[in-house]
């Protein structure tokens, strides 16, 4: 369950944070004792990103969520705050996290996904940026997720009288989820046919069917690979029929190098 929230203003950024157990999102006050008079964030993935202390800046929560990576689901640790969402591998011998993401939460929108099979609990997080998939342990869990999540960004909004994003990054298929190009059907992935992603349409190409690039502005300010199928849509002007967000499991598993380890 969520625990009762001290709203607590972020002080410094000095020391180490130790790892939340899987679980319900955890209030800042339950965070408190651990971090003294330093300020809850100290260290927050201290050698991998930027400082999170800000003016105003206040924790909702924390908690380790299963995130849908490109080749397989991974921990990760996810803090909420009032204005952005956090989250960063799990380096439990350091007790740290590396591989700081910060998502700005007036850019949020959040759709529930679907239970299918092991894949259970789950919601999508979709920016303009970037969209994937993240599952809790409970369903209770989840709720208070997207509840808080929801939350702060409707907040956010009426504070500052912008309305909600309109276009979203497409959530990528994962490598696992294609043994063959989604597109041309033909061409089966080996270690020398690699898999690529649309970033479009989000779905796993062979090389002929993605070999073009289209500027697409909320994701890169230099072209960026597309599918044919999405290339000739944009050249034109159509518009794209929307995809669905919960994921065919029915293909035999099959892994590649991961193309964008980096983007986790």
């Amino acid at each position: 369950m969520l625990r009762s929230i001290v709203r607590r203003k972020i002080v410094v950024m000095e020391t180490s944070v130790q790892p939340a157990k899987t679980g319900p999102i955890t209030g800042a006050c339950a965070a408190a004792p651990r971090v003294k008079q330093r300020g809850y964030c100290a260290g927050l993935m201290k050698d991998a990103g930027q400082p999170l202390a800000i003016p105003g800046r206040v924790l909702i929560g924390e908690g380790v969520l299963t995130k849908l990576c490109r080749k397989k689901p991974k921990a990760r640790q996810f803090f909420l705050f009032n204005d952005i969402l956090v989250y960063g591998n799990i380096v439990i011998q350091k007790k740290k996290y590396n591989k700081q993401h910060i998502i700005p939460l007036e850019s949020v929108t959040i759709d529930t996904v679907p239970d299918e099979g092991d894949l259970r609990n789950g919601w999508l997080i979709k920016t303009p940026t970037k969209s994937f998939a993240v599952y809790a342990a409970t369903a209770t869990e989840k709720s208070e997720w997207m509840n808080h999540i929801n939350k702060c960004v409707s907040d956010l909004l009426e504070k500052s009288g912008k309305s909600p994003t309109g276009e979203h990054a497409a959530v990528w298929v994962p490598d696992s989820e294609a043994s063959v190009c989604m597109r041309c059907q033909k061409v089966k992935f080996t270690p020398v046919s690699r898999r690529h992603h649309c970033r479009k349409c989000g779905f796993v190409v062979c090389g002929p069917c993605s070999e073009k690039k289209f500027l697409l502005p909320s994701q890169s300010s230099k072209p960026v690979r597309v599918c044919e199928f999405c290339y000739d849509q944009l050249s034109t002007g159509a518009t794209l029929p929307p995809r669905s967000n919960s994921y065919s499991r029915t293909n035999n598993i099959s892994e590649d190098e991961d193309e964008d380890d980096s983007s986790d």
